[in-house]
């Protein structure tokens, strides 16, 4: 017996404010807001502050600042990734 169109709205409903709920209280409200997929403070944040240990470990020939540098910098790359592969799969476009 197919779910009736209602149901499925629920459903959805019931999913995206478990996964994001801030995202769902603002389209209640009429104000929607960016989706966490799309929200990239932090990610810019961690890339900013990874730039600059990496430039001042240049400037001061200091090899544990550059290395900070280069791993904050690689973090914050991968924190712009709107949708990183799930735990448990092998790769992210597996044919189901």
């Amino acid at each position: 017996m197919p779910q009736s169109d209602d149901q499925r709205l629920v459903d959805l409903a019931a999913r995206i404010e478990q996964d994001d709920p801030h995202f769902a209280r603002s389209l209640s409200s009429g104000r929607p807001a960016k989706p966490r997929e799309y929200r990239y403070t932090r990610a810019w944040w961690v890339l900013g502050i990874g730039v600059v240990l990496l430039f001042i470990g240049l400037v001061m020939p200091h090899g544990l600042l550059i290395a900070t540098g280069l791993v904050l910098s690689g973090i914050g790359v991968q924190l712009f990734d709107p949708y990183p592969p799930r735990r448990g799969s092998r790769y992210r476009n597996s044919a189901r």
